[in-house]
């Protein structure tokens, strides 16, 4: 029997079954910010703040209430108009080391795939759940909608800096799963400065399971 005909649990024995991880908090600081130059630019360069509105961050590429989908989307037809729920990228330095090393590189820049913000002091960042909240000490919260998948458009943009080596556009892809950040967007809006301490909320966690 597949699950798709296996009979459906009660929510009393759904809950009497459930293994729930509660809300926790992580403590983490802002180690680098950056933004890009111009609207058009994948790249982004490094800044003292970062003015959050609604929208995200003003004149960046990712910024908007609503952005068009694309490969990541295949449920829409491409270019359909959604909401925005990847106005900001947030990367690990400690992540970015091991994707360079597992790519055999002596680095990776956050600019270079288009990071926003650089957290320092959470263990394995990528794996924050969704609806986790990073409350910044001035004020701003993210609300992280996941993890962002790597693609070959950061890969390419990495191979431009080593012209020397091929295929570092496919690799990238593949040595990056899981360790290329997270994609959030604003839930309340403020300034970010280098530096600031940040606590990241997590909501509770279960796996859902709709089959006994």
């Amino acid at each position: 029997m597949s699950l798709a005909d296996a009979p459906i649990a009660s929510p009393e024995t759904a809950l009497e079954a459930l293994t729930l991880v509660p809300a926790r908090r992580l403590s983490a600081r802002v180690s680098l910010l950056l933004k890009t130059a111009t609207r058009g630019d994948f790249n982004t360069f490094a800044c003292d703040s970062l003015e959050l509105t609604m929208e995200g961050i003003a004149g960046d590429r990712h910024g908007g209430f609503t952005r068009r989908s694309g490969g990541r989307e295949p449920y829409y037809p491409r270019s359909t108009e959604m909401c925005n729920e990847r106005q900001l990228s947030i990367l690990a330095s400690d992540e970015l080391a091991l994707v360079a090393r597992r790519m055999e590189l002596d680095r990776i820049e956050p600019g270079w795939i288009g990071g926003n913000i650089v957290l320092d002091g959470i263990a394995n960042l990528s794996l924050l759940p969704p609806r986790t909240r990073l409350v910044f000490e001035g004020g701003a919260v993210v609300r992280i909608d996941g993890d962002n998948a790597p693609c070959r458009a950061a890969g390419k943009s990495i191979a431009g800096h080593f012209p020397e080596r091929e295929g570092l556009d496919l690799a990238f892809p593949k040595q990056a799963v899981h360790l290329r950040g997270l994609v959030g967007y604003v839930e309340k809006a403020g300034v970010i400065a280098s530096g600031e301490g940040v606590i990241a909320h997590l909501p509770p966690q279960w796996i859902y399971g709709a089959a006994s």
